[in-house]
């Protein structure tokens, strides 16, 4: 995902001064519980970074459509209804991500009564994303495209050894999410190895797909922030 909460400013997290003065607690400001619950999330303690993360965009309404991480936290959850609506309001915000459009999809699968068949007449169209191997990504899951393409296109550059890392580490996470979404676990667990370990990167999707492996494997190791 491109835009990061944090990134945002302070003031995106700050409450009016007045509800800052009625804080009694350093531990009650959205600043400190969004910083917290970031540091559940990559300790594996996904409960606890949404209890945080829930706290934050009920507090500071207005940064609901940009909490993208809290979106991403919920489909680990098991909460996919919450995941659709966070990356659906996320989409007004951020409608050329690639990104957004997986995870809404994939939450879509698993939500009450969702399909593959219904989440793809429902994926947000492809709208320019020209990250590698992006593209591609986007029309496996909506049913174009193939696992091969999107790993050609992610090796398809080697004259930069770390950016032909990130691009398989990108490839191999979203396929792990495509063959999750489709049931496929053992193609998924694959996939998701080779993003969190063999072509391992330390941005913030990288280490979501070190916490998903995890996740998956009943690992309890944190991973480094």
């Amino acid at each position: 995902m491109r835009i990061l909460l944090s990134a945002l400013g302070a003031a995106a997290l700050t409450l009016p001064s007045s509800a800052q003065e009625d804080a009694p607690e350093k531990e009650s400001t959205p600043t400190f519980l969004n910083r917290r619950g970031t540091e559940h999330f990559f300790a594996g303690r996904i409960a606890e970074s949404l209890q945080d993360w829930d706290r934050v965009v009920k507090m500071v309404p207005r940064q609901a459509p940009h909490h993208w991480q809290r979106g991403i936290a919920l489909y680990y959850a098991g909460r996919y209804g919450d995941g659709v609506a966070q990356f659906k309001i996320h989409q007004t915000v951020n409608g050329t991500d690639v990104e957004n459009a997986v995870w809404h999809f994939i939450c879509a699968v698993r939500a009450k009564g969702g399909t593959v068949k219904n989440a793809r007449e429902k994926m947000y169209p492809y709208a320019g994303d020209r990250r590698i191997p992006l593209r591609e990504v986007h029309a496996l899951f909506k049913g174009s495209g193939s696992t091969e393409k999107v790993l050609a296109a992610a090796g398809r550059d080697q004259s930069d050894k770390l950016k032909l890392r990130n691009h398989l580490c990108y490839a191999h996470l979203y396929l792990g999410l495509y063959y999750e979404a489709l049931g496929e676990t053992g193609k998924a667990a694959e996939h998701m190895k080779k993003a969190a370990v063999d072509y391992k990167m330390d941005h913030y999707m990288g280490k979501v797909a070190q916490i998903h492996h995890n996740l998956r494997t009943g690992k309890k190791q944190p991973v480094r922030q």
